[in-house]
């Protein structure tokens, strides 16, 4: 007998990474759900045809993903769909907290179906700027400000809240910045790498001090997967990112140097608000799930400029 999963937001960088190993066991069916709104078909797999089934959905709309939910009866849920991108969600506030109305609706499905976890994809913005790195699950304060972190901090309470008072069973992922050959040029590796590839000015906001963890996307999505098959983390928290820091001016002169590019760098004036200048994870627990090595950024890099589906995505 199969399992029934929902992925939704599954048309994008994380989720259809996700998608294509879940659907590499044969015991898995995954309804892939997304609006397309961010998300690309292009980016749905090519393979295991018989294992996947992609609905165009909006799960902010609870007739819409109410109708996907009633008829499947899925046994588990990666709600992964959100609006996404500092600047698209400094544009769009509104849309940003109407994810909220798609948290209550996957939750509130979930808990009168059959669905045995709810996996949530929270983001490393709930800690807002930090005091102390690095950033500890249960230990760093929770200093959301910006609409997008309200929402994803909102939506951790939510998940809490269901398994206290209907024992509907969550695992929260915090993820930092994840990158890879599906993510998108909204988004800083990809618009750098892609400006470094066609000899293109490189622009940075500020002066490229702010410091990032990089994640390839790999490390993350194996960590949700470890949690998922081998029950960990049940109705917990978990940082997934990498621990070690980066600026952004390293990381666009270690693109240029990866590239052999001829692109220059320049400097933006800071954006207003959303763009912390420090972020790091306590990833100890991801360590210690996954129990082997991270992939460096600089070989994160160069697996992602040398993949078709990057290359195709920016037209070379």
């Amino acid at each position: 007998m199969q399992t029934k999963i929902l992925v939704t937001g599954g048309a994008g960088n994380v989720g259809s990474a996700l998608v294509e190993k879940l659907i590499e066991n044969p015991s898995n069916f995954v309804v892939i759900v997304d609006d397309l709104s961010t998300g690309f078909l292009s980016k749905l797999p090519t393979r295991f045809v018989d294992r996947w089934h992609f609905i165009k959905c909006n799960v902010n709309d609870l007739q819409d993903i109410g109708q996907v939910m009633i008829a499947h009866k899925f046994d588990f849920v990666f709600h992964f769909a959100a609006v996404v991108g500092v600047q698209r969600t400094q544009e769009n506030p509104v849309s940003v907290l109407n994810d909220i109305e798609g948290i209550k609706n996957v939750l509130n499905l979930s808990k009168n179906s059959a669905v045995k976890r709810v996996f949530f994809s929270s983001s490393s913005e709930v800690y807002g700027e930090p005091v102390i790195l690095p950033q500890h699950e249960h230990t760093t304060p929770l200093n959301s400000r910006v609409p997008y972190a309200v929402v994803k901090n909102v939506g951790e309470s939510f998940c809490k809240s269901y398994h206290q008072e209907y024992g509907l069973e969550y695992t929260i992922f915090r993820l930092f910045n994840t990158y890879g050959p599906n993510q998108s040029t909204d988004f800083v590796v990809a618009r750098f790498l892609e400006a470094a590839l066609k000899g293109m000015d490189i622009t940075i906001y500020g002066d490229g001090s702010q410091t990032r963890t990089f994640t390839y996307v790999d490390d993350t999505v194996d960590t949700c997967l470890s949690c998922f098959y081998d029950n960990k983390v049940v109705n917990d928290v978990i940082n997934i990112g990498n621990a070690k820091l980066c600026t952004i001016l390293e990381l666009a002169q270690l693109v240029i140097r990866i590239t052999k590019s001829s692109s220059l760098i320049k400097h933006l004036p800071p954006l207003k608000e959303g763009d912390m200048t420090r972020r790091q994870p306590d990833n100890a627990k991801m360590l210690e799930i996954l129990g082997r090595d991270l992939v460096s950024l600089e070989s994160g890099i160069e697996r992602m400029m040398l993949d078709e589906r990057f290359l195709k995505s920016i037209g070379l």
